[in-house]
């Protein structure tokens, strides 16, 4: 028999695991840096399977099979919730994910990212660069269509901005001359036809608002750039709350915490882990804090 006080220690035992977030690689730390800073008192759990990035490029049946793998180490080493930090792994195998964990929360990246866009565009007219798998997928159009269906849509393949945001080169010429190399055709050339270009650029992979500062420079003013972090971030922040597991919440509720705990997995190359995810996250990270792991 089940009683009261068992479900209430039960759950005080969950609200003190980890988030798990997982990624191809660094750029879903993005996403981390949202949630830390919304959800101070929470610790988190991050893998990076940067040995097998990226995930873009892969086909989708690989993409699946690469996601329920990290997702089921996050699980195996205990986690009240899971976000899928990457918009690849999202749009491939987000209700795979959700059917192979039924007892844990399972939020993807695609969703708040197309709820920030809705939310922005006053024109309706909406570009989205990401990867070649997410644009291939259609995954970010049907989330729109879904809340606009008048919207209208202008999707493009940006690949190489994976490899230039874990590389570091984020501004200057170089960086600016891709963005210019793939954004040109949707808004500088018809802007120089006099005709309209989106109001609207949805950063649909988790590395590219790393780029921000390049792409705002070669799409122009008057375009909003978004993307899911701080959205994804509000939804598990809510979702916690609903759940009542929120760290703090419960019998603690009021009582002053210790701020949450972070510790990353990695899958390839500790040491370059370390200095990427310093540049993502804003924040030095203990070599002690990163393990590495095998999938």
């Amino acid at each position: 028999m089940i009683t009261t006080q068992g479900i209430s220690s039960s759950l005080s035992a969950r609200r003190e695991l980890p988030i798990g977030l997982f990624d191809s690689g660094v750029g879903g730390m993005t996403v981390l840096r949202a949630m830390r800073e919304q959800l101070p008192n929470e610790s988190f759990l991050y893998l990076g399977d940067t040995a097998r990035m990226p995930y873009g490029t892969k086909g989708v049946e690989t993409v699946q099979r690469y996601a329920l793998e990290a997702a089921g180490k996050l699980v195996e080493r205990g986690v009240k919730l899971l976000v899928i930090a990457c918009n690849t792994a999202t749009a491939a195998a987000l209700p795979l994910i959700q059917a192979a964990h039924p007892d844990i929360d399972v939020v993807g990246v695609v969703e708040p990212g197309a709820e920030a866009a809705c939310r922005a565009t006053k024109s309706g007219y909406i570009a989205v660069i990401a990867t070649s798998g997410t644009i291939r997928g259609r995954a970010y159009e049907e989330a729109i269509l879904r809340r606009m269906p008048d919207a209208r849509i202008s999707a493009l393949a940006c690949p190489l901005f994976v490899s230039m945001a874990e590389d570091g080169l984020l501004e200057g010429p170089l960086a600016e001359g891709l963005a210019a190399r793939y954004l040109d055709a949707i808004f500088r050339n018809p802007r120089e036809q006099g005709l309209e270009v989106p109001d609207t650029l949805v950063l649909a992979c988790t590395h590219f608002p790393l780029l921000r500062s390049a792409i705002a420079h070669v799409v122009g003013e008057g375009v909003t750039l978004v993307d899911s972090a701080g959205n994804t971030a509000r939804n598990v922040r809510r979702l916690l709350q609903e759940k009542h597991l929120a760290r703090g919440s419960g019998p603690n509720v009021g009582m002053p915490l210790c701020p949450g705990s972070v510790r990353f997995l990695t899958t390839d190359d500790v040491p370059r882990f370390t200095r990427m995810g310093e540049l993502f996250l804003g924040i030095p990270l203990a070599p002690c804090t990163v393990e590495l792991v095998t999938l």
